[in-house]
């Protein structure tokens, strides 16, 4: 039997919209920022109020497909994604477009689980599966890599509500080619309950920190609304471990984490997302507000570092398919960590063609990491709790990147004068970052048995 080519591409429509419109509003806020009269604090929460509810809801959602069905949780999250957009889209202020922004979070937190469980129930025979979820992942890679680019042509040419109206036909050609080609999964698996204080204490954390960091960037790091914010998000944190170690059935069971390899790659995905998706944060900034740059020469200006990640994630799965996790982990982090301390040197008259190599070193370094992260959390799980360890691998991934853009646009949020040397702080931050995840890396045991599989390695890479 030959492969099945059309579930996999009804799925990657609503994939791949969701995974580019993680990076396609980064060369927009400029354009935003004037005309809502933004600050760059407002602009964090353009990007922070998709990305918070994205990460704090993805384990939940993914025991709602559980319970329900994939496909019907997939062509839902997929709906509600199209709404938000077209609300982006008309957005008559910066409010109603963080809003909106947040229940896009929420539509892509449905989908995103959904659709690697309709590739798991959809290709039955493990090489198909395993084709299949390495077509998906280097689809989410190329997404990821490509937003800003799309999102420069969209901005230059019909302006910035177009990088949400684009999503219309998208998502409404993958919800017919879903209902037409994918087959309904069975739901209702689960016998287990939603874990509500579990989900609730972490997203008062995860919110609670992010809103600390990002008004920290303007009313300083002392204020008595960042402290607070920093304090509920301890007491959130806290509570958080106390639930989890306690319920029946936890979102995040603690006892995975008693495995080395896959505590590390955890720790590890929050870690090079936080420090990726806050330096583009910031570089999006650098090169329209301080150079000039169009938003469309942005987007191409970005493309040594995002051009770079599909390459890095087919390269990096398969050389963890032959090597195990440790060794691309390492060189991963290491080289993204060496780029982002070479940024350090970025001033208002450098040279363009002076910061590529370092800007590709951070593009190769995240997305070389990105399938070892995941064989890492794969074979550090039990079998029966890898869905669950994968997924928290997202979720922490997602935290990271949502931290990073507060802490990262923080260093920045002081106004023309300050903005070069709040972006060296936040290149040194990004490069400490990176390098404490190599150095961790290190501690990941060196495989003991076969590696996984190149396309196993590859699933769930995501953003």
């Amino acid at each position: 039997m030959g492969f099945e080519k059309r579930p996999l591409t009804a799925i990657c429509f609503g994939w791949f919209m969701v995974m580019v419109d993680a990076t396609i509003v980064n060369v927009a806020l400029p354009q935003l920022g004037k005309g809502f009269g933004a600050s760059v604090s407002g602009l964090q929460w353009v990007v922070d109020g998709y990305t918070v509810v994205f990460a704090g809801l993805l384990l939940s959602t993914g025991w709602l497909g559980d319970r329900l069905g994939g496909k019907r949780v997939f062509q839902s999250g997929l709906a509600l994604f199209v709404l938000a957009s077209v609300a982006c889209g008309l957005a008559p202020g910066l409010d109603v477009l963080i809003a909106a922004r947040v229940v896009q979070g929420l539509g892509a937190a449905l989908l995103v689980p959904s659709s690697l469980a309709l590739l798991q129930a959809g290709y039955g025979d493990r090489g198909s599966r395993a084709r299949a979820i390495g077509i998906w992942a280097m689809v989410g890679g190329f997404a990821t890599g490509s937003g800003p680019l799309f999102g420069g042509v969209l901005v230059s040419s019909l302006g910035w509500r177009w990088i949400f109206f684009v999503n219309v036909p998208v998502g409404i050609v993958g919800m017919l080619l879903t209902a037409r080609w994918v087959h309904a999964d069975q739901g209702g698996r689960s016998g287990e309950r939603l874990d509500v204080p579990g989900q609730l204490t972490g997203m008062v954390a995860l919110l609670a920190i992010t809103a600390g960091m990002v008004q920290a960037g303007r009313s300083g790091w002392t204020s008595p609304f960042v402290l607070a914010g920093f304090v509920v998000f301890v007491m959130a944190a806290a509570a958080f471990l106390v639930v989890e170690a306690r319920v029946a059935a936890p979102m995040v069971p603690l006892s995975l984490f008693g495995s080395r390899e896959l505590s590390a790659a955890t720790v590890i995905g929050c870690l090079m997302n936080l420090g990726f998706y806050g330096q583009l944060f910031v570089l999006t900034l650098y090169f329209q507000q301080v150079r000039g740059y169009s938003a469309l020469l942005t987007g191409l200006a970005l493309l040594p570092q995002t051009g770079v990640i599909a390459f890095g994630s087919w390269l990096g799965g398969r050389i963890t398919s032959r090597s195990g996790p440790r060794v691309p982990m390492v060189v991963g982090m290491a080289v993204g960590a060496v780029g982002f301390l070479a940024l350090t040197i970025t001033s208002t008259s450098i040279p363009y063609w002076v910061i590529v190599l370092p800007m590709a070193a951070t593009g190769f370094g995240i997305s070389f990491t990105m399938p070892a992260a995941t064989a890492a959390v794969v074979e550090g799980a039990p079998p029966e709790r890898t869905g669950v360890a994968s997924g928290t691998l997202n979720a922490s991934r997602q935290v990271g990147g949502a931290i990073g853009i507060a802490l990262l646009g923080a260093f920045v949020a002081g106004g023309p004068a300050s903005f070069v040397p709040g972006l060296r702080v936040s290149m040194v931050v990004a490069g400490v970052t990176y390098a404490l995840a190599a150095a961790l890396a290190l501690t990941v045991p060196r495989p003991s048995r076969e590696p996984a599989e190149e396309g196993t390695a590859a699933a769930h890479t995501g953003r």
